[in-house]
């Protein structure tokens, strides 16, 4: 019984991996962005659309993103002041910096 519980978890695992290799970048991309909470970290957060790109850091923040909407949200400070950032995932870039 345990040797069968065993191959059913193998041939599941192999479903899956396989399932995942076929699937495109972008697919991928959008299986790991559901629900993603970027833990409380120092980000580099990048918008580019064409020539148009924008940069924020988030220094001891967190970036979220709520997939069914499609953004990415996060706060920043600006000059000084708190900015509340939101911005499309399909064009963002997060990067972890020190």
């Amino acid at each position: 019984m345990k040797k069968k519980k065993s191959l059913i978890i193998s041939v599941l695992l192999v479903i899956f991996v396989a399932i995942l290799a076929g699937c495109t970048e972008e697919q991928q991309n959008k299986i790991s962005r559901l629900g993603v909470t970027w833990l409380e970290g120092n980000y580099k957060v990048t918008y580019a659309d064409g020539s148009h790109v924008k940069s924020w850091v988030v220094r001891g923040g967190k970036v979220t993103t709520e997939p069914a909407k499609g953004y990415y949200y996060f706060w920043t400070k600006v000059n000084g002041k708190s900015m509340y950032v939101q911005v499309p995932i399909l064009r963002t870039y997060i990067e972890e910096i020190e």
